[in-house]
């Protein structure tokens, strides 16, 4: 779990933060926080609000109100470009890799290493993509093209790539989701990897298996608002589930299970039926 020595430093403090589509609440007041070498999940049922939450911490969406506040200084509300300069990276479920270039070349698209006179220097690039990759424990040839690699791999791709730009906060939007088992162990292993490393991890994800694997705390989500907020070695999955439904399906539910059920008993005489 997260270094004890870490566990009071926030790196991130999201208050009362709402936005609304249209005049739709899509998100109303919601606060949390995200500790030094924690694994934050934030989990909910589609439409919960996750991906606006999300969006608004990494700059895509402006939020109606609400403050944000990273490494001490508030923000009203951040640019992409902000969020990025501040140390904010997102993994999104879809990949933006170009598949006709190279691991390396996708690494540092954008910010490409370069030498004297400003050429690039591709021997650079090589050895620092080596190392992001050694860092992730990831074994890649820097020079493969991205489109023959498997999806766990480009999974890594997208990691390295928010490495590289001095990520201090990491968000994963639903990082197994697409992969078969083995895959997703390796991405769960990644992200204890990173924990270990001290980079604090927001894990968006519907799968409580990876939840409670490598989460140190989590929040739920329901319709637009916080239901709730635990602490993943004192919960249990079902308690996490009924906050993201709710209490009155989660009732519902379990009168469904306790009902008694119907017993046909037929007599001598087909013509008569009792029900029990």
């Amino acid at each position: 779990m997260a270094d004890p020595d870490s566990a009071d430093r926030c790196v991130l403090r999201v208050r009362g933060v709402a936005k609304a589509f249209s005049g739709i609440q899509a998100l109303g007041g919601v606060s949390f926080d995200l500790r030094q070498g924690e694994i934050h999940a934030l989990v909910g049922e589609n439409g919960a609000g996750k991906s606006t939450l999300i969006k608004i911490v990494a700059g895509a969406y402006l939020p109606d109100t609400g403050e944000i506040e990273i490494d001490g200084t508030s923000h009203a509300a951040l640019t992409p470009e902000q969020a990025r300069h501040l140390g904010v990276g997102v993994v999104y479920q879809e990949f933006n890799l170009l598949p006709e270039l190279s691991v390396a070349e996708n690494i540092f698209l954008g910010d490409q290493p370069t030498g004297w006179l400003g050429l690039l220097d591709a021997g650079h690039r090589r050895r620092r993509t080596l190392a992001l990759l050694n860092r992730l424990g990831a074994h890649l040839d820097p020079d493969r093209t991205v489109k023959h690699l498997t999806v766990g791999e480009q999974q890594i791709v997208e990691i390295a790539k928010a490495l590289a730009m001095d990520v201090r906060i990491l968000i994963m939007d639903e990082p197994t989701a697409a992969l078969g088992v083995p895959e997703q162990l390796k991405v769960l292993e990644l992200i204890r990897t990173l924990r270990s490393q001290a980079v604090p991890v927001i894990l968006i994800s519907h799968n409580m298996q990876d939840v409670f694997a490598v989460a140190d705390r989590a929040i739920v989500m329901r319709r637009g608002s916080k239901a709730g907020e635990v602490k993943i070695s004192d919960a249990t999955e079902n308690e996490v589930v009924s906050l993201m439904v709710g209490a009155e399906y989660t009732r519902e539910i379990k009168q469904l299970h306790e009902a008694p059920e119907e017993v046909h008993i037929t007599t001598h005489d087909e013509s008569e039926t009792d029900i029990i």
